[in-house]
């Protein structure tokens, strides 16, 4: 169970993993910040709630995809998906995730032209980034 204060979420910086050329952290600290103030004491446990709640639907949302062996869902799916995901996952500060929902949300649509793979790529390759490090701080 996550206490007040909820163990450390880095925030997102522009910073840059020498490793994988991926921002070196997940969640942006304002988001977190305000999800914390509507518990400020941490005595109902709300953080833990939400996080688990958002695990359960990233983890549904990116098996709706389907396997990630280059299989491409239909449009009207992965746009659904990353419509749903692109809220949630800016509500809890996974902020590059949603960018990248919305960006395979517009391709899927037609709205943006490109190809939809590696759109898809991106948001799922985030979206399992992102489940992790949610994994990760819940059991901390």
């Amino acid at each position: 169970e996550l206490t007040h204060p909820t163990p450390p979420i880095p925030s997102r910086s522009n910073d840059m993993d020498a490793a994988d050329a991926a921002p070196a952290v997940v969640f942006d600290q304002a988001a977190l910040d305000k999800l914390r103030e509507l518990d400020p004491e941490g005595r109902r446990g709300f953080v833990e709630q939400v996080f688990r709640a958002f695990e359960a639907s990233l983890q549904r949302h990116l098996e709706r995809l389907g396997p990630a062996d280059g299989a491409v869902p239909e449009p009207k799916l992965a746009a659904e998906v990353a419509h749903t995901l692109k809220s949630s996952s800016a509500a809890v500060g996974a902020v590059d995730l949603a960018e990248r929902c919305g960006r395979l949300e517009r391709v899927a649509k037609g709205v943006d032209h490109g190809d939809i793979v590696p759109a898809l790529g991106a948001m799922r390759s985030e979206g399992e980034r992102v489940l992790q490090a949610v994994r990760a701080m819940l059991k901390a």
